[in-house]
């Protein structure tokens, strides 16, 4: 393995060390691996969410022109639709 040197704040010091002497990680090497794994599975999300919109957008263009619509009229018609369904 590699060797990284890190800089915390006194606090994340302080953290790892709780968790390290109370027997929740093994070592602070092994708190540091599973941060980088929860990053990583973050940023892969991340860059599905990113492609998830960035093709409901392509849908959204692909579908045509946009059209005017009366807010008020649009909420009486769900309000009224709403009230049929309970």
């Amino acid at each position: 393995m590699r060797t990284l040197t890190i800089s915390l704040t006194p606090k994340q010091a302080a953290r790892l060390q709780d968790a390290v002497e109370s027997g929740d990680y093994a070592s602070n090497s092994e708190i540091v691996r599973e941060a980088l794994r929860l990053w990583e599975r973050r940023e892969e999300l991340r860059v599905l969410e990113l492609a998830q919109l960035k093709q409901a957008y392509d849908e959204g263009m692909a579908s045509g022109e946009g059209k005017d619509v009366d807010r008020s009229a649009f909420l009486r018609a769900l309000k009224a639709e709403r009230s049929e369904r309970d």
